[in-house]
């Protein structure tokens, strides 16, 4: 799959000036989503990202993660994927 450009929200920005803990989190949880491990999805929504990847729709992933949820989305088509926390959406 495509990514385009890989780009973070200020929540997410600002968590990773503060914490190396945190880069970790976010490092681990992208070579997640790279691997196509969703995260805590529920089965419906796994399928259909795996769906996604193949038709070319938009995915959406969640990580749980010491400062909570972190979600990763990829546009449909492939133009951005951006990091971002849930309340930032």
């Amino acid at each position: 799959m495509e990514y385009g450009q890989i780009v973070a929200t200020r929540g997410i920005a600002e968590e990773i000036e503060r914490s190396a803990v945190f880069v970790t989190e976010i490092a681990a949880a992208f070579r997640l989503y790279q691997q196509h491990d969703w995260g805590e999805l529920c089965e419906e929504d796994r399928l259909q990202n795996d769906e996604a990847v193949q038709i070319g729709e938009r995915v959406l992933a969640a990580y749980p993660i010491t400062k909570g949820t972190v979600w990763i989305i990829t546009e449909w088509d492939r133009s951005v994927t951006t990091i971002l926390f849930p309340s930032e959406y």
